[in-house]
């Protein structure tokens, strides 16, 4: 009877043994599929951006280009959460400080700034999952694009500093800049965009 529970008990570990092994390679199978999709994202949302910068050269009018160029900024900015994403072993959440020094590398090299503004970036050590990253980024790509294009006029030198850090369960985003602030008759109520 102890030889049966013994042979037994052999099969049921060489069963779960099997099992297991089944499961971690499904893992595997799904981790691969996961960081292609990621990757075929990103390589899309680029071929996308390309077309707009070509797109870009024949536009003549100045206003219709810089509405190219913010889209490709707020296209890259998606991008780059997927980039991210790609690099990294875990799928499930994105590294933002790496993620914003990215952001903020592509965005001083678009808009030319590089000596001109200073970037000051603090941020915590904080991971985001892909559907509050890519929400946080477009927020971030706005706010310091408008900053790079209208703060500082006449190639003003200024500084813009960004804070991302965690207050309790939260995380703060703080962004300021020294440009020349907005209109005196600015009215957050009564404006177009």
């Amino acid at each position: 009877e102890l030889a049966v529970s013994n042979r037994k008990l052999k099969e049921e570990v060489k069963e779960r043994e099997r099992v297991e092994e089944e499961i971690t390679l499904s893992l595997r199978e799904k981790e691969i599929l996961i960081k292609e999709i990621h990757h075929r994202v990103k390589n899309n949302l680029q071929i996308i951006s390309s077309l707009l910068y070509l797109q870009a050269d024949s536009i003549k009018d100045e206003y219709d280009r810089i509405i190219f160029k913010d889209t490709q900024s707020r296209i890259k900015s998606i991008a780059l959460v997927h980039e991210k994403l790609y690099r990294t072993s875990d799928l499930s959440r994105v590294d933002f400080g790496a993620y914003l020094q990215s952001l903020m590398t592509y965005l001083v090299n678009t808009y030319n700034v590089k000596d001109s503004i200073t970037l000051n970036v603090e941020v915590s050590d904080i991971y985001l999952s892909v559907d509050k990253a890519i929400p946080c980024g477009l927020i971030i790509n706005e706010l310091v694009s408008n900053s790079l294009k209208y703060a500082f006029p006449d190639d003003r030198k200024g500084e813009i500093s960004i804070r991302f850090y965690k207050a309790g369960e939260k995380a703060l985003l703080e962004i300021e800049d020294n440009g020349i602030g907005l209109p005196d008759n600015f009215d957050i109520n009564n404006i177009s965009t």
